[in-house]
């Protein structure tokens, strides 16, 4: 069963995204502590399509949120859920770009995306089945921004690959010494 991978990004795609998460949450039963209180076996058939167990029995969205200024992750995290996303995969920066691409794209956000794609290749680490990425974004209808998106959607694809070639080549070494470690055993 594949596991995904959800980046979002920007004001907009940080707020669909924690609604998002509601409503997915709510689904499989899971609380805003993260604790599941479902009624269903069905609820916990693929929550591992969208949730990392942690300990306890406590559910974390596997969840990348970007931004480039604090308030909207202090939103998110303020809001009914905000708990229940891990700390460490909220990457913001401190100034934002004013509405102009071209500082979100040339200073802050270049800035930014060495630090989005470390944490999106540490999810994809952790991961036993990775899939692929979901990303929410700002919605703006330029072609400059839908190039943009393009271009990150299409740098997070390839650290994702990358990471999913590494953690397969290093299960398979894994194995392989496993294997060779009970033969000389027995």
């Amino acid at each position: 069963m594949r596991e995904l991978v959800h980046v979002q990004g920007g004001q907009c795609g940080n707020q669909i995204g924690a609604k998002f998460w509601e409503v997915i949450a709510d689904e499989h039963g899971i609380d805003p502590t993260g604790t599941y209180h479902g009624d269903s076996d069905l609820q916990l058939e693929r929550i591992n399509v969208y949730f990392n167990e942690a300990t306890g029995g406590r559910y974390v969205p596997r969840a990348i949120l970007m931004d480039l200024e604090p308030g909207t992750m202090d939103s998110v995290r303020a809001g009914p859920f905000g708990q229940l996303f891990r700390p460490d995969n909220f990457v913001f920066g401190q100034t934002g770009a004013g509405n102009n691409w071209a500082k979100g794209h040339y200073t802050e956000g270049a800035e930014l995306i060495d630090s989005v794609l470390d944490v999106v290749r540490k999810e994809v680490a952790t991961s036993q089945s990775p899939g692929r990425e979901r990303m929410i974004s700002d919605a703006e209808d330029t072609a400059v921004r839908q190039r943009e998106r393009e271009s990150v959607s299409q740098s997070v694809s390839q650290s994702v690959s990358q990471s999913v070639s590494q953690s397969v080549s290093q299960r398979q070494t894994d194995r392989h010494n496993e294997k060779t470690k009970s033969v000389k055993k027995g």
